[in-house]
Formats: C-alpha cells, sequence, structure tokens
C-alpha cells in the first residue's frame, strides 16, 4: 500500500501539469499528471502537499482546497491512496522539474493529452467548484480501467 498527493495549482483557466519523462521505470512514463508525491513518515496529507509541490516547482503554497480522496486497485502495483488537491495560490519561482517537464496547460485542452482514463473522471469532479469532497475507487487491469466507484456509487465506463 502506498500513499500519495496529487496537486494540481490552478491559474488563468490553466492547471500546471507534468509530463513525466524523466524517471527511469516510472509507472507514469509519458503520462501527464498534476504535481505530487509519495508520503514521508509522519506527514498530513497536506505536509506532503506543500513539500512535493516545493520540491517539484520550486513554489510555496498559500491557498488550497482538500478535494478528494482515490484509491487506485492495480494488478500491477500495490494500492494507493491519492489526496487530491487543488492549489489556488502560491509564492516563489517556478524551477524546472526533476521528474519531467512542466507546463500551464489550458483546462479544455487536458483531456487530449496521454493520461490514465480514471484521471479524466476526476479532472471533471475538480473543474466543476460546487462538487464536495468526494472518494473515488478506480480499478485496472494493466492500463484498462476495468471500474470506477464515486462515492459508493459505480459509475459507466467509457
Amino acid at each position: 500500500m502506498k500513499m500519495t498527493t496529487l496537486c494540481y495549482l490552478e491559474k488563468d483557466g490553466k492547471y500546471l501539469m507534468l509530463h513525466r519523462t524523466k524517471k527511469e521505470n516510472d509507472e507514469n512514463r509519458d503520462k501527464w499528471i498534476g504535481v505530487g508525491g509519495k508520503f514521508e513518515d509522519r506527514e498530513s496529507p497536506e505536509d506532503c502537499m506543500r513539500r512535493e509541490i516545493l520540491e517539484e516547482t520550486g513554489l510555496t503554497v498559500t491557498a488550497f482546497q482538500y478535494r478528494g480522496i482515490v484509491t487506485f486497485v492495480s494488478d500491477r502495483y500495490p494500492t494507493e491512496y491519492m489526496h487530491l488537491f487543488t492549489v489556488t495560490d502560491w509564492e516563489g519561482v517556478e524551477k524546472e522539474c526533476d521528474e519531467g517537464e512542466l507546463a500551464w496547460i489550458e483546462k479544455e485542452r487536458l483531456l487530449t493529452l496521454p493520461m490514465w482514463v480514471g484521471d479524466r473522471i476526476f479532472l471533471e469532479l475538480i473543474a466543476n467548484a460546487a462538487t464536495p469532497f468526494f472518494s473515488l475507487k478506480l480499478t485496472y487491469l494493466g492500463d484498462t480501467l476495468t471500474e470506477a466507484v464515486l462515492d459508493g456509487e459505480t459509475l459507466a465506463i467509457s
């Protein structure tokens, strides 16, 4: 089991996205994801989110919203509990990331990028500011999403 955070920094109708191209044996290789990573000992979800954003972008978070928890179940990887955040304010100067290329991507363009199918589901959920905190379970067989369950209700997968 692993615990992670995933964060979407938001400004001017864009999210800061990370194109994962630099790490060997990366389960997210060549995909576009938000910024985040694994918990360290004694960290809360907020601690991990702030540290990962600082490490990967050079930015210090000053305003955020905790949006949900995503449970990933896979036949290839350990079960992952990912804490999802949106970030609307920060300080500092953006730096180069050692895990891939950072780019500000228009929200309307996000779904055209190579990403996990399940990421499209939670991106749509966080795009709606009225969506309350949610729990989403995504089950994968290889790279294929086989089940999506939102707050205990099975979703149709297209």
